[in-house]
């Protein structure tokens, strides 16, 4: 997948409308269009990662700001005390291909279910118990 391709980088382009909830300088968060419990945010890297498989040694300090996103977006939220979910899933099997044209690297952040290695935070919605 080139990054022409790439869901997420036409979002962070702004060719792809998003309710953007958070940004930093190496992250992004939105609400998920479809989501699967009542707060679905995806976070994804600023740079372009196309999945965990291809995370170097240098992109830690990025890779690392999507989880100090995650705790930010959770404390916004009211999500922080009762607690959430952090998901990332890795191609296929991983089912990060369920969208079409994304790219597998995001993080979901969500309670809840989540696909794709899409970092989310959501609140426990009542089919994940």
């Amino acid at each position: 997948m080139t990054h022409d391709d790439c869901l997420f980088c036409k979002i962070l382009a702004g060719d792809i409308p998003a309710d953007i909830v958070f940004e930093s300088e190496t992250a992004i968060a939105f609400r998920d269009i479809n989501p699967q419990a009542p707060t679905h945010v995806v976070i994804i890297p600023r740079q372009h990662i196309a999945t965990i498989n291809d995370i170097r040694a240098e992109d830690q300090p990025v890779v690392g700001s999507l989880f100090s996103a995650a705790r930010e977006i959770a404390k916004k939220e009211g999500l922080s005390e009762e607690g959430y979910r952090v998901v990332m899933n890795c191609n296929a099997a991983g089912r990060a291909n369920r969208l079409p044209s994304a790219s597998p690297f995001a993080w979901w952040a969500r309670t809840g279910l989540a696909a794709g290695v899409r970092f989310a935070i959501c609140e426990r919605s009542a089919r994940s118990g």
